[in-house]
């Protein structure tokens, strides 16, 4: 069976465009005919594989891209820039997503009874790419198909098969996702960071607190933050404000200088500068923007 074209066949039979919610809290489908310019994104812990189509990905000062031959494996939240290379009204560029917290690897691996480490690796940034095969893409057709059951049978059998993928992903991840998940790794301490971070986005975060609540001196912090994220932390809460800022835009019918309060800001005018700086336009703009043009 051909599964990444029954796929592609299952998601253009959508009809939509942009990101498309599933009865599968932690699958996401994404289509668009039209190629993109860079625009920042904050990876969530994900595996994101695209079925048609390519993507660069700007991070720190290295560029990557990738396509239908590989899939991107995310284990913390990362800010990247992206941008669709391909796409076309006849080629369309598909890509789906299934989110998964750092709990559930963990979980998995416990039962696996395998917490050795075979390859060993400095901190790294958090996201890696590897070659995608039938392997993988056979439980994920799987889990895709489950939308065609009723609401017992997707909530029951979609927890098993995304186990079944997390399995698969740590045996093929070279140990990238056990040293983000195993206590006692400096990946570990800094996920935690990123983690601490992003769950108090809107609250004044200091560093001193945070290094010691996570074992590490703030030197090795802020130099190993910067390798998995490519930022600082405080650079890194930035992004996270402005993301859940440009959220609230496109899910509220709000005013900008009430999203730079809901989001941590304390001056509406700072907040503006900072979203225009990330985004390339005004708060306003920017949203009148993406719902007209269906990204995110």
């Amino acid at each position: 069976m051909n599964y990444q074209k029954n796929l592609i066949n299952y998601i253009e039979n959508k009809n939509q465009e942009g990101i498309i919610d599933t009865n599968i809290s932690a699958l996401k489908f994404f289509i668009t005919t039209e190629q993109s310019e860079f625009t920042s994104v904050v990876y969530e812990p994900s595996l994101c594989i695209i079925l048609q189509g390519e993507k660069a990905i700007g991070f720190a000062d290295e560029m990557y891209s990738y396509d239908s031959t590989r899939y991107l494996l995310a284990c913390t939240h990362i800010p990247v820039k992206v941008k669709i290379n391909m796409a076309s009204k006849d080629l369309p560029y598909i890509a789906l997503m299934v989110k998964f917290s750092l709990e559930e690897i963990y979980e998995v691996l416990k039962q696996t009874t395998n917490y050795k480490i075979e390859n060993k690796i400095d901190v790294q940034k958090g996201f890696c790419l590897y070659q995608l095969d039938e392997t993988l893409l056979e439980p994920i057709y799987r889990l895709v198909k489950l939308l065609e059951k009723n609401e017992k049978d997707i909530e029951f059998f979609s927890s098993l098969i995304k186990k079944e993928i997390i399995y698969i992903l740590l045996q093929t991840s070279s140990d990238f996702l056990k040293h983000h998940v195993l206590e006692g790794t400096l990946t570990n301490q800094i996920v935690k960071a990123i983690s601490e971070i992003k769950n108090n986005f809107d609250k004044t975060i200091n560093m001193k607190d945070l290094s010691k609540s996570i074992g590490i001196s703030e030197s090795s912090l802020y130099q190993n933050f910067k390798k998995v994220t490519s930022m600082s932390p405080l650079q890194f809460q930035k992004k996270i404000r402005l993301e859940e800022a440009k959220n609230i835009l496109l899910s509220q019918n709000i005013e900008a200088s009430e999203v730079a309060f809901c989001v941590g800001y304390e001056s509406p005018s700072q907040f503006s500068r900072e979203y225009s700086r990330m985004f390339g336009m005004s708060p306003k703009a920017h949203s009148f923007y993406i719902k007209n043009n269906s990204i995110a």
